[in-house]
């Protein structure tokens, strides 16, 4: 049950009521990772869902895009989230970006220090890309943490 307002279990939207101007914001932020990032869809969904599991998010977790089968993106790519170290169906470029993921939510000070990471990172990602990546990750950590915590929507799948 939401820590906030009565909501229904499946409402991942109505907690906007209760904050306006920050919840457009955060709307207007969230539109631009999924419209106007440079990120291919799979190293996007796959960054998603490594910070998605770290968060707990169900909501997170159960989210699609619609566009995502003509992508590649695949119920596979999201399957083994928690094993993008060693599962073979993963890019070089799509596993710098779940690991960068997956540090930046629990370890970013020594990532941040991590030269060996960012030589092989510099390979993958240009600063643009890399931008795109960060942005994205800071929004799904704190969206993500934020619904989990205030229990809101985890029962939702939405659809992008």
């Amino acid at each position: 049950m939401s820590r906030i307002g009565d909501f229904a279990d499946d409402d991942a939207a109505a907690w906007i009521t209760k904050s306006p101007d920050i919840g457009v914001a955060m709307a207007g932020f969230t539109h631009a990772v999924y419209n106007k990032s440079r990120l291919p869809m799979r190293v996007r969904e796959l960054a998603r869902m490594v910070i998605a599991l770290d968060n707990e998010c169900v909501v997170c977790q159960n989210t699609r895009d619609s566009d995502g089968p003509v992508a590649g993106v695949d119920e596979d790519l999201y399957d083994h989230a928690a094993q993008w170290r060693t599962w073979p169906g993963y890019s070089a470029q799509e596993r710098i970006a779940a690991e960068f993921a997956e540090r930046f939510a629990g370890d970013h000070t020594r990532l941040r220090d991590d030269e060996d990471f960012w030589d092989r990172c510099r390979a993958e990602f240009s600063d643009e890309l890399l931008t795109d990546l960060a942005l994205s990750c800071a929004m799904w950590l704190g969206m993500g943490r934020m619904l989990r915590t205030l229990d809101i929507g985890q029962s939702c799948k939405i659809t992008l």
